[in-house]
């Protein structure tokens, strides 16, 4: 089975909203330099699904990232993890999700037959969770997301359950296919130190967009307006002589702010 892993770098999203910064001219949010960017979050489950297949079944898993030196660290993080192999496309960090798809389609067709696609179901800095719709498009897969669980893998097709607005679908999908991942789908591995000298020794290809036959990007999306918002955060402590009274306070309190 040839599983191909998509992984974007992004700001830590963990990190504070008042030592975020914009970018005017290229609408873009820059996190502090002291705050080193990362696998995006739903990726690293994307890629620990991956690993697990590759490890029942011997298959053999190729991570690819789109964007500038940063996303090397994303691979390297990937290869360490387990990953066979890496390749990273070299293009701006902020593409929309649609030209980000059409080169990420450019880049899976050079890497040759594939049998699974597996993306997280969005990235953590644009929420949106388009790219992966467009990207099986252009490979013309069909596409699943968001999957919670993998229960069964047969000879030319997976077992899916798949979340929904109002619980749990359980699709039979054949292959090859593309699986948006949720983080619900399972934890993943922190690499062992053999899989991170592994990581450093490993070669890993640049391709550019004229190695994909591409020409230049044409911005398809346009950000109109890009702000961080810091949320005000208020504490009030409710005190009494015994727990009894304190819950009454509390729940008179919470009325009155019309929360119950």
């Amino acid at each position: 089975m040839n599983i191909i892993v998509t992984v974007k770098q992004v700001p830590d999203p963990n990190t504070p909203p008042k030592l975020l910064t914009i970018d005017d001219a290229a609408k873009r949010v820059l996190a502090p330099a002291s705050i080193p960017p990362l696998m995006n979050g739903y990726d690293a489950n994307a890629l620990e699904e991956a690993v697990r297949l590759k490890e029942q079944r011997g298959a053999k898993v190729v991570t690819v990232s789109v964007g500038d030196d940063g996303a090397r660290d994303a691979l390297r993080r990937s290869i360490a993890m387990g990953a066979t192999e890496a390749v990273h496309v070299e293009d701006a960090p902020d593409l929309d999700s649609s030209s980000a798809a059409e080169v990420l389609a450019a880049a899976i067709r050079r890497l040759g037959s594939v049998d699974l696609v597996l993306c997280g179901r969005q990235a953590s800095d644009t929420d949106g969770g388009h790219a992966l719709f467009g990207l099986a498009e252009l490979l013309g897969l069909p596409a699943v997301s968001p999957i919670k669980k993998i229960v069964a893998v047969e000879e030319q097709a997976l077992v899916v359950e798949r979340i929904s607005e109002d619980g749990t679908q359980t699709v039979r999908v054949e292959l090859p296919a593309l699986l948006g991942v949720s983080s619900e789908v399972n934890q993943p591995r922190y690499p062992a130190m053999k899989g991170v000298l592994i990581a450093k020794r490993a070669q890993v290809p640049t391709w550019r967009r004229t190695d994909l036959g591409l020409g230049d990007a044409a911005r398809r999306l346009e950000v109109r307006r890009l702000y961080v918002e810091t949320p005000e955060a208020r504490t009030e402590l409710i005190t009494g002589d015994s727990p009894a009274v304190i819950g009454t306070r509390l729940a008179e309190r919470l009325r009155e702010a019309g929360l119950i």
